[in-house]
């Protein structure tokens, strides 16, 4: 029997287990002292991939706007080794066991989902378009023996379609990451890779419909017809302007020719509307809008304005078109930055500084007869076209017209096949009425002339909208505001010719400027109230496709404004929405500006 006592043959192992347990502890703080650092890091160098990625972003879309399709693939090639470096620093089982430590986790999460999206993009959305790229340069797009290789978009269709597809994809993905619990230079990092990927989504969906619709709609499987609007913004419609002159195009495999060219008055009056109205557009209206081709545009949504005049042309010539275009002289002016002057039958020397005031005003002034103004408006089509359709201009400068152009809503497209017709929608071509999203929340100032005459190139307009939710219940509330100014000299009477004033034959004094301005709000809006000047006005209200719509109709003599405002209330899912506003382009189309108004008086009520 041993002498030591009770209490030290227990004490032994219990010594030995204490010392156990603090190698095992000081193991576990040393294991997790080696995952934070490992994490860290990886952590830190992973950091370095993604910020050299998103510089090589900035490379890129420079380099693709400059045309250095070279240059451009070999920086999507450096994006996406830089994309899947992130990638795997962030995707070893350390770093996946530590997404799940309190606080920290949340952080390392949101870093391996941004590693994750901004790879996926690259190997979804970059890596094949890349493939395609270099036969895509702006220079593809110039006529070529009067032809447009229509070979390469059709190449480019399936890789534009699956970066599309990535990109929406990765827009959600990002949209989705949890960032209620990171540090505020992670949420920075989300948040912008979020308006990134909200500005390029739009880009690339704008160029997939593009790619989808360009080689079918220029005549690759088969020859196609378009009619083509040229609408007089110095009398205004709310699509644009009065359809003065309307051209048939013939377009086959890529080769654009232009055909027959007609007076717009040379339609109608016909005894009733060509196709049905619904009631919307004939309350607003009238049954002109489908009586006249001068009046197809008098509603805002140009695939009404299309049908009609595509029915008025079948009437009249026997000839069914394929689809409908529209543009204005303004829009004549940008793709004169590509062409250069070109010279016109007549002797006048047509350029992008003088496009808008010779066509829209000193013509009238120089060829005060009617039909000689109907014939110089056809020769300058016709000389553009022809400029253009032969590959003789500046193809860079081209496709940045157009899109300018697109951007002021001076451009317009339809297409009678269904497909086609939906990848259209939804674009600055379509002509559709305002639409909600998340993001913003649009309204339509459109304006109509009543003077039948050509004195909207003297109206100047701004417009103004502003939202804030007013209300306990969280409806939001909002209001546009529009001044309308008469900038005709004061002598405009007598100074002008008979053919801009009107001569007083549709009821308005020679000088003076009728104006027809109907403001649309969202589906399930709810009409507020309307002022003008500051003072409560009655306004006509109706529906026009499930929108809501307020007109009042203006005269104002030389130098006179006039200032409407009109308030809608919205939906409470749209209250943190932004607002902006589609318009008919004048002349001049400024941007909207923002609008603040007392909650109590939304609008003024003196």
């Amino acid at each position: 029997m041993s002498d030591q006592p009770e209490s030290r043959r227990a004490a032994a192992p219990r010594g030995n287990r204490a010392r156990t347990v603090l190698w095992i502890v000081l193991a576990v703080v040393l294991l997790l002292i080696l995952a934070v650092a490992w994490v860290g890091v990886r952590g830190m160098l992973a950091k370095g991939h993604l910020e050299r990625a998103v510089a090589d972003v900035g490379t890129l879309r420079s380099q693709l706007s400059s045309g250095d399709t070279d240059g451009a693939q070999k920086t999507a090639t450096s994006l996406q080794d830089e994309a899947a470096a992130a990638r795997s620093l962030t995707g070893d089982l350390v770093w996946g066991a530590s997404q799940y430590v309190p606080f920290f986790g949340a952080n390392l999460r949101a870093v391996r989902q941004v590693s994750v999206i901004v790879d996926d993009i690259a190997t979804g959305a970059i890596k094949p378009v890349s493939g395609v790229v270099g036969e895509l340069g702006t220079d593809s797009f110039a006529p070529k023996d009067g032809k447009v290789d229509l070979e390469p978009l059709v190449r480019a269709q399936a890789p534009v379609q699956q970066a599309a597809t990535t990109i929406d994809k990765a827009k959600q993905d990002a949209d989705a990451i949890d960032v209620s619990g990171t540090l505020s230079p992670v949420t920075s990092a989300v948040n912008q890779l979020r308006n990134a990927l909200l500005s390029v989504s739009s880009q690339v969906d704008v160029a997939n419909r593009v790619v989808q619709l360009a080689p079918a709609m220029l005549g690759r499987d088969g020859d196609r017809r378009y009619l083509l609007l040229f609408q007089n913004n110095a009398e205004l419609r709310a699509g644009g302007g009065i359809p003065g002159a309307v051209a048939l195009l013939n377009v086959q495999d890529g080769g654009i020719s232009l055909q027959e060219q007609r007076s717009g008055q040379s339609f109608g009056p016909y005894p009733e509307s060509v196709l049905p109205l619904d009631d919307g557009t004939k309350g607003l209206y009238g049954d002109i809008t489908g009586r006249y081709m001068q009046d197809v545009t008098l509603t805002p949504r140009f695939d009404v304005s299309a049908t009609l005049a595509r029915e008025m042309w079948k009437r009249e010539t026997g000839t069914e078109v394929d689809g409908v275009l529209a543009m204005d002289p303004v829009t004549l002016g940008y793709l004169l930055q590509a062409t250069g002057p070109i010279q016109l039958p007549s002797g006048d020397t047509l350029s992008t500084d003088n496009a808008s005031s010779l066509l829209l005003s000193g013509v009238y002034a120089q060829y005060p007869n009617p039909v000689v103004q109907d014939a110089f408006f056809a020769s300058a089509a016709s000389s553009v076209f022809q400029k253009i359709s032969s590959g003789g201009f500046d193809a860079k400068q081209f496709i940045a017209a157009l899109t300018k152009a697109s951007g002021e809503d001076r451009l317009r497209l339809w297409s009678a096949d269904s497909g086609e017709e939906r990848l259209i929608a939804g674009t600055s071509l379509a002509g559709q009425l305002p639409t909600v999203s998340r993001e913003t929340r649009q309204f339509g100032v459109y304006l109509n002339d009543g003077t039948g005459a050509k004195m909207d190139y003297y109206l100047d307009k701004t417009i103004s909208v502003g939202s804030s939710v007013c209300r306990k219940d969280g409806l939001p509330t909002s209001a546009v505001e529009v001044t309308i100014t008469n900038t005709a000299p004061a002598d405009a009477a007598t100074s002008l010719p008979k053919y801009v004033t009107g001569g007083g034959a549709f009821g308005t004094e020679p000088g003076k400027i009728k104006t027809l301005i109907a403001v649309y709000a969202p589906k399930n809006a709810i009409f507020l109230g309307a002022s003008q000047d500051g003072k409560a006005v009655g306004v006509q209200t109706a529906i026009d496709d499930g929108h809501p719509v307020a007109q009042l109709r203006t005269v104002l003599a030389p130098g006179e404004s006039a200032t409407f405002r009109v308030a809608f209330l919205g939906e409470v899912q749209d209250a943190k929405a932004g607002t902006e506003v589609l318009s008919t382009p004048g002349i001049q189309q400024a941007k909207a500006l923002p609008l603040r108004f007392d909650c109590g008086t939304p609008v003024p009520q003196g």
